[in-house]
């Protein structure tokens, strides 16, 4: 599981043989989640709304290369958001 991206306590990763849709996941203390690549609505588990936030903010400025990640599994480090 690479992990992709860490900031602000977020840490996240990519599996290599996951299952549809394209997701990535989050971890941030004691809380999970998955969260869809093209919608970024958690498919499963949970975050605090402030880090769902920054999450989503993080994953907005890098969609085309999460896709493209998850497309070609082909992963590596990607800016954190601060």
């Amino acid at each position: 599981m690479p992990e992709i991206s860490r900031f602000l306590g977020i840490i996240i990763t990519m599996y290599f043989d996951e299952h549809n849709p394209p997701h990535f996941h989050v971890r941030y203390n004691e809380y999970r989640a998955s969260i869809n690549i093209k919608t970024l609505n958690v498919i499963a588990g949970s975050l605090p709304a402030k880090v769902r936030g920054l999450v989503e903010e993080w994953a907005e400025l890098h969609i085309d290369e999460l896709l493209q990640m998850w497309e070609t599994k082909e992963f590596h480090s990607v800016k954190p958001l601060i």
